[in-house]
């Protein structure tokens, strides 16, 4: 892949689904890219579909309209190129330890012989700061260190894009910050590529180094966001996302 070529192409994608009663539209016309080592977050309302969006670049969810392409290749099917975190705190395998958790996601996908999937495991538990309970099992962690054993899980399979959809909206806001400053710890040292899902304007200027703002339903672009550095910066983006977020007409997509 040419070094100035996007990794993901996003283009003009609608996304629906059925109900009992009729076909609800989640996204419309919804066109981005994300680049090499992109902290790349997802941000708006609930309901403006940003989770659906996601699910689509997983592979999960087929565009109505529109096309997304990793690498210039079209998705249509999940892959362990693509590694999903969740909230939710039972994503792991509560008969295996953390390390077998880690290591699991490198056996089913054939990606390497046991012992070096072992070896591999253990270096990203490791990174994530739980050697020292490597061989407990997941109801014997908390919320916060489930998620982190989630994110070694994601880290290992060296996806080209981690996507993470609100992995730490169920912490407390304590375990939720300290999460926030691990995750960037992490991807310091790595520089991997993050599609991060949130509906908190504070944790999307914290975790992004590019935000994707989001209409309420149906889901389109309002603009896209460049992280901002200085406690002045940050002060006039929340004010400029609050601003858009909840103005009452819809602006053409701005660029910032």
């Amino acid at each position: 892949m040419d070094r100035d070529e996007p990794l993901l192409k996003v283009s003009g994608v609608t996304l629906q689904y059925k109900t009992t009663s009729h076909i609800v539209t989640a996204t419309y016309r919804v066109g981005f890219e994300m680049l090499k080592s992109d902290r790349f977050v997802l941000l708006g309302p609930s309901g403006c579909g940003k989770s659906t969006l996601q699910k689509a670049v997983g592979g999960y969810i087929t565009p109505t309209e529109g096309e997304m392409r990793l690498k210039g290749k079209l998705i249509t099917k999940p892959g362990p190129d693509r590694m999903m975190v969740f909230q939710e705190f039972d994503q792991l395998l509560p008969w295996k330890t953390v390390q077998q958790n880690v290591a699991f996601a490198l056996e089913a996908a054939k990606k390497m012989p046991k012992r070096e999937a072992a070896d591999r495991a253990g270096h990203y538990v490791e990174m994530v700061g739980l050697s020292k309970f490597a061989n407990s099992y997941p109801h014997m962690l908390s919320g916060g260190m489930k998620q982190r054993v989630a994110i070694a899980r994601g880290m290992a399979m060296e996806p080209d894009i981690l996507l993470m959809d609100e992995p730490f909206a169920a912490l407390d806001a304590l375990t939720r910050r300290k999460m926030q400053d691990e995750l960037l710890s992490l991807w310091d040292k790595t520089r991997f590529t993050v599609m991060f899902v949130t509906h908190s304007i504070a944790e999307a200027i914290k975790i992004g180094n590019r935000i994707l703002l989001l209409s309420p339903h149906p889901g389109r672009v309002r603009a896209e966001l460049n992280s901002a550095t200085t406690p002045e910066d940050v002060a006039h983006l929340e004010r400029q996302i609050h601003e858009m977020l909840f103005s009452e007409a819809a602006p053409e997509a701005a660029h910032a």
